[in-house]
C-alpha cells in the first residue's frame, strides 16, 4: 500500500504515553492522536486497522478497540478488526490488500496489544511510524500503518503466548475503552477540521 510520507522531523523524539487509570488518559491520547493524524494532511480517509484476536484475552485489546468503535457508527473512519471479524497473524496480508482496493491512499492508525516491563503493565502509547505486528511473540509480520497505539497489557520476557492469555480481561476492557474513545475524538476533530 502507498503510504504518505509525513512531513520531515519526528512528531515525537519519543512515544508519549499514559496510564490507563489516568483521568485525563482518553484526552490526552485524543490529542496525541490528532497532532498525528495531521502529519499527512494530502490524504483524506482514516482507517483503522485493529491487530489481535478473540481467543487470547492479552492480544484481544486491537479486536475489542475496532467493535467498540464500530458499535459506535463512525462515518468518518474505515475500522478493519473486530471481535466477530478479528485481523491476525494469518489473515493480516490479506486485509492489507483488502484496505488497498478499498481506499484511496488513507492514513492508517495501527492498534494493538503489546508486552513490556512489569512497570510499564498498562500504559497506553501513540507513536507515529509503522506498527510491527506479532514482534513480542517472535512473528514475522509486515508492518502497519503511519501512526500506531499499542496497549501494554502484560510482562514480556517468558513465555509469551501464556501470559497473554492469563491477562486480566479487565484492564484489557478499561484500555480498549479509552483506546476507542481517543480515536474516535481524534478522527471527529479531524473530520470537522477538513470540514467532512
Amino acid at each position: 500500500m502507498h503510504e504518505p510520507i509525513p512531513p520531515s522531523g519526528a512528531l515525537f523524539s519519543t512515544p508519549p504515553r499514559v496510564k490507563f487509570t489516568h483521568p485525563s488518559a482518553e484526552h490526552q491520547c485524543a490529542d496525541w492522536l490528532s497532532q498525528a493524524i495531521h502529519l499527512f494532511p494530502t490524504t483524506r480517509e482514516l482507517a483503522v486497522i485493529c491487530i489481535g484476536t478473540d481467543r487470547s484475552t492479552g492480544d484481544s485489546l486491537g479486536p475489542l478497540v475496532g467493535s467498540q468503535l464500530e458499535q459506535d457508527a463512525h462515518s468518518h473512519l474505515r475500522i478493519y478488526g473486530t471481535l466477530d471479524e478479528p485481523v491476525h497473524a494469518v489473515n493480516l496480508r490479506n486485509t492489507l490488500l483488502k484496505m488497498q482496493k478499498e481506499l484511496k491512499n488513507p492514513r492508517v492508525i495501527a492498534v494493538d496489544a503489546c508486552l513490556g516491563q512489569l512497570s510499564s503493565v498498562g500504559w497506553i502509547q501513540v507513536g507515529t511510524g509503522p506498527l510491527k505486528p506479532g514482534a513480542g511473540v517472535n512473528k514475522q509480520l509486515p508492518e502497519v500503518g503511519q501512526i500506531h497505539i499499542t496497549g501494554i497489557v502484560n510482562v514480556s520476557g517468558f513465555m509469551e503466548y501464556f501470559v497473554l492469555q492469563n491477562t486480566r480481561l479487565s484492564i484489557v476492557m478499561k484500555m480498549a475503552t479509552i483506546i476507542s474513545s481517543a480515536l474516535a475524538r481524534a478522527a471527529h476533530a479531524c473530520a470537522v477540521k477538513q470540514g467532512s
